[in-house]
């Protein structure tokens, strides 16, 4: 048989079987949790897209939140504080419909919502991830204990969704966080420092990735990327970067 007859054959097959599965298993909008149309771009249904604040330019030239002027290079936080970690990008400003998008992916078991999400890190970041190189893409990693209790990592469900779509290898081990720190959203700037202080570390005597990509839910003010991007670059990544589904304002 001809080998373009395989492929086509192959593809077809994988067609069929992706039908099934939607049958199956249709697929959610991870914003109002409804069955969303076939149509509907990358699983969102439009009503809720169109109520999705998309970051866009200009936006802070580093860790990527939307500002209000192209005049401004650097977001409030970025131009007053030194970030350890080299760029970031994120795809959604941090609206009540998000939020809440993200608490039931995190809290509810709605696992399902990961193809999604990676879907729009693709299509609104995928050129800005593929352009900075980076050889894994590593996700924030939860405490043991809070692993036991969910059962899983919203942020390696992300990335390796992600990383099939990019073709970037993912690598959950790497990178443990040695204490249950409290969340984030809880606490004030200096509180967010200490909690997350040597929270994550590396095992591993020789880290072979120069360059990375941490994936988490959401970025507020970057204290947990620096503190994991100190933990890389101290194994001797030589650079670090983010993704993120949602991003506070830059003013």
């Amino acid at each position: 048989m001809h080998f373009g007859c395989v492929s086509k054959i192959a593809k077809a097959a994988g067609r069929m079987a992706e039908l099934g599965a939607d049958l199956l298993y249709p697929k959610v909008c991870p914003v109002c949790m409804q069955i969303a149309a076939a149509d509907d771009n990358n699983g969102i249904c439009g009503n809720c897209k169109s109520k999705l604040k998309y970051i866009s330019n200009p936006r802070c030239l580093k860790c990527g939140k939307q500002i209000s002027s192209d005049e401004i290079q650097y977001c409030y936080d970025c131009a007053r504080s030194k970030h350890i970690y080299r760029q970031g990008v994120g795809v959604w400003g941090y609206t009540k419909e998000i939020s809440e998008s993200i608490y039931a992916f995190k809290y509810h078991n709605q696992r399902c919502f990961a193809p999604v999400y990676a879907d729009e890190i693709a299509a609104c970041c995928g050129n800005i991830i593929k352009s900075w190189d980076a050889q894994a893409l590593i996700p924030v990693p939860l405490h043991a204990d809070r692993m036991k209790k969910r059962g899983y990592n919203q942020a390696a469900l992300i990335a390796g969704e992600l990383g099939e779509k990019l073709c970037i290898a993912v690598d959950e081990e790497l990178l443990i966080r040695n204490r249950n720190t409290k969340p984030q959203k809880e606490l004030d700037d200096k509180e967010r420092f200490k909690n997350v202080e040597n929270a994550f570390i590396i095992e591993r005597n020789v880290v072979k990735y120069k360059k990375v990509i941490l994936v988490d839910d959401i970025y507020t003010t970057g204290t947990t990327v620096d503190a994991c991007a100190k933990a890389l670059m101290q194994k001797g990544v030589r650079e670090v970067y983010f993704v993120s589904l949602c991003i506070g304002r830059g003013f």
